[in-house]
């Protein structure tokens, strides 16, 4: 069965592919095969609002059956942002260095543990041409790090650490992150589904 990965973001297209490998009926193709395809603007006032609108754009615009992630940084001592403006948090071309830098700014005057809380979160929806099959979430809690730690991984993951550990997501193995991330844990909830979909 055929599944379109919504997105277009080289790493998290490599990091869900991965997730899902162990599901050979499965074949996974994405944004890259439709080159004149044009997404939707992001309007959803959060991450769910968002995947929904993205898998149900492409599934029906494409006729076909998609998958789309909408995941962000989420710190309470700043309101929730990031939040669904995580990729765009310093512009809407910033780099993921400069939303990195825009960040750590932010919380330059909060020193203590307490105040520099922060967990990712995760929505994955399925749709096929006629609507959504399937939503599903994760998240992972952690903090954010005084300074910014380690070259793996992408978006925020050289500030994010998980609780429990003393790397940032940067520093952590890629096999550490898979096992625990916010992204791991919504698609560890998506594949009993995706295990009994057939054509």
């Amino acid at each position: 069965m055929q599944i379109l990965i919504a997105c277009t973001n080289f790493h998290k297209i490599r990091e869900i592919k991965d997730l899902l490998k162990s599901l050979p009926h499965i074949e996974l193709i994405t944004l890259h095969q439709f080159p004149h395809y044009n997404q939707p603007e992001e309007t959803g006032a959060s991450f769910k609002e968002n995947a929904v609108l993205k898998a149900e754009h492409a599934a029906k615009t494409l006729n076909v059956w998609a998958l789309a992630d909408d995941s962000g940084l989420i710190v309470p001592i700043l309101k929730g942002a990031p939040g669904i403006y995580s990729a765009r948090y310093a512009g809407l071309h910033a780099s993921e260095k400069e939303n990195c830098d825009k960040l750590l700014q932010e919380m330059s005057t909060y020193r203590s543990s307490q105040e520099r809380v922060a967990y990712y979160e995760c929505c994955i929806a399925i749709a096929a041409p006629l609507g959504i099959k399937k939503i599903v979430e994760g998240t992972c809690a952690g903090s954010i790090a005084i300074e910014s730690r380690g070259g793996r991984g992408f978006g925020y993951d050289p500030l994010f650490i998980k609780n429990d550990y003393e790397k940032t997501f940067g520093e952590l193995d890629d096999a550490v992150k898979k096992r625990v991330s916010h992204r791991s844990r919504a698609f560890e909830r998506l594949v009993p589904f995706l295990e009994n979909l057939r054509e």
